[in-house]
């Protein structure tokens, strides 16, 4: 009985939290709603009730899950266990392991990227004061694609064919500020660019920040052309500080980030931003496995507008 209690609850704190400022159609985000009698869901404990809704300008009803990763879902009672094994970083075989015979891997990968597509639309607010700066890379992936006619495929991540930074390499930008507000981003194949700096990262600085990254010139194009104060690093590791400036703190995320993401063998890079939603949540919770981090997760996807169907997220191209 008590492993039960938890997704209801859950779901009573989407229903709190979504109509904190009143009811308002998911369809065409009017306020005219009204309760529109109630719909069953069978729970392993029985027949629970939930509340149903019609928008009297779309004439559409909707509940309370509507378009979160948890709409139309068959097996609510698996979704907080499910959250657990995410926060473990667990392969889908071994959280389908973990939840038994009752859902496939297949069916679980799924449930991972509808909560992945909500976790990426949480904001980056303003960085405060100094912001370290830099960009990571990852391979290029097109995991899971089958006939693949550009190159051979690899096996568990594989290598690049070139040494160096290519068009193979995917660039994720991470930029953090000292009060641990972070941004994390895929800005395209190949070396980073100006243009592409800015609008990433742009609406969230202001003058009063304080860039510290490395000495690539694209950083220094940038913070001239913003009139930012600007400290660079050069790679050669000889001054790694200069008073309070430094980029020890971004240069450790990437160190956990890379260790993280390796678990997967190799990640399709349609699905990376995804990934790094994904990290940037775990990080900012510090990795803890608690009732309250498993709950907020669950609440938290189920607070922004997930339409991705299973066939919308098999359909997913990169463009860089």
């Amino acid at each position: 009985m008590k492993p039960m209690s938890a997704p209801i609850r859950a779901i009573d704190e989407i229903q709190e939290q979504k109509h904190k400022a009143g009811l308002v159609c998911p369809h065409c985000d009017s306020h005219f709603v009204v309760r529109f009698g109630k719909y069953m869901i069978k729970m392993r404990t029985g027949i629970v009730k939930r509340q149903r809704y019609r928008c009297k300008a779309c004439r559409q009803t909707f509940n309370d899950l509507t378009n979160t990763p948890l709409q139309r879902t068959r097996r609510p009672h698996l979704w907080v266990r499910f959250i657990e094994c995410m926060i473990e970083g667990f392969s889908l075989r071994k959280c389908a392991e973990q939840l038994g015979d009752e859902v496939t891997h297949v069916t679980l990968f799924y449930w991972r990227h509808k909560i992945l597509s909500a976790l990426k639309q949480i904001p980056t607010e303003s960085f405060q004061g100094i912001v370290e700066m830099d960009e990571t890379y990852f391979l290029y992936s097109e995991k899971g694609k089958r006939n693949i006619s550009e190159r051979k495929s690899r096996k568990r991540g594989g290598k690049a064919k070139f040494r160096g930074i290519s068009n193979e390499q995917i660039c994720v930008l991470v930029a953090r500020d000292r009060q641990k507000m972070t941004f994390s981003g895929v800005l395209g194949r190949g070396r980073i660019r100006t243009a592409k700096l800015d609008e990433a990262i742009g609406g969230h600085l202001s003058d009063s920040n304080v860039l510290c990254t490395d000495s690539w010139r694209a950083f220094s194009s940038y913070a001239n052309s913003k009139g930012l104060d600007h400290y660079r690093f050069k790679s050669d590791g000889r001054q790694r500080v200069k008073g309070v400036y430094h980029i020890q703190n971004v240069n450790s995320y990437h160190s956990r980030l890379k260790r993280w993401i390796d678990r997967f063998n190799g990640v399709a890079t349609k699905y990376l931003q995804h990934y790094l939603a994904w990290f940037r949540y775990l990080d900012s919770k510090e990795y803890e496995n608690t009732t309250s981090n498993k709950k907020n997760m669950l609440v938290t996807s189920c607070l922004f507008t997930v339409k991705d169907t299973n066939s919308r997220l098999r359909q997913t191209s990169y463009s860089s």
